[in-house]
């Protein structure tokens, strides 16, 4: 595989990711495999978020083994599962503490878990890549090293270190374009942005918002913006 084309195949992977609703989250306890669903948030450098409560027999298996994975399953293109893009992530597994930082983007992702957020028996986890297995379709997988899958650390930097800005400046100035990316009336507004994408809120409705290609910095995200603005409106 050619440089470029292991480049594009990550992109295509932390879209996937950074899409998913939900997931499937692969555990392990005494030697036997255990599955269950659950939705992530991923941070910016592609750190995956897990809002998890200690009553859950998953997370009594992550507190004895750190090894994961998480399967996140994108649309078929035909009536065949099996053309649906995928991505398997896997990675160590270990709670963190609140800093504020990681429960917003968490919940700007899954605004309605801020109703048990808090409960005392809620904790955030974060699963921290390893490696992935992108699957683009029938027939078609790709391995990603961690170095390949992970965003150029740069770039997530200058997109953090704007993001406010970014977020301010598109929610009280330009409410309908974003209402015209959403391609859906309501009062949309943008929570959050990265080397990858943005995601664009309504109540508890959100929606994630693709770029044709990695973001490199806030320049990046104006024209991909004005881009896929103008042919919305066209």
């Amino acid at each position: 595989m050619q440089p470029g084309e292991a480049m594009a195949d990550a992109f295509l992977a932390r879209s996937i990711l950074r899409a998913g609703r939900m997931a499937t989250l692969a555990t392990v306890t005494d030697g036997q495999p255990f599955a269950a669903l659950v939705t992530p948030a991923f941070l910016p450098d592609l750190t995956a978020l897990l809002l998890l409560s200690s009553l859950s027999e998953h997370t009594r298996h992550l507190q004895a083994e750190r090894r994961v994975a998480l399967l996140v399953v994108g649309e078929p293109t035909e009536v065949n599962p099996q053309t649906a893009p995928r991505v398997t992530l896997t990675g160590l597994a270990e709670p963190i503490a609140d800093d504020g930082m990681a429960k917003a983007r968490y919940l700007a992702r899954h605004p309605y878990a801020a109703l048990y957020a808090d409960f005392g028996d809620f904790s955030l986890w974060r699963i921290v890549p390893q490696a992935a297995l992108f699957v683009g379709g029938f027939a078609r997988a790709v391995r990603l090293r961690r170095a390949t899958l992970l965003p150029d650390p740069a770039s997530v930097a200058a997109i953090q270190a704007a993001e406010a800005d970014i977020l301010g400046h598109c929610n009280a100035h330009h409410p309908d374009a974003l209402a015209t990316l959403a391609a859906r009336p309501g009062a949309w507004r943008m929570v959050a942005v990265d080397t990858d994408g943005c995601d664009l809120a309504e109540s508890d409705t959100v929606l994630r918002i693709p770029w044709s290609k990695p973001a490199r910095g806030p320049a990046d995200i104006r024209s991909e913006l004005l881009a896929m603005i103008g042919k919305a409106s066209g």
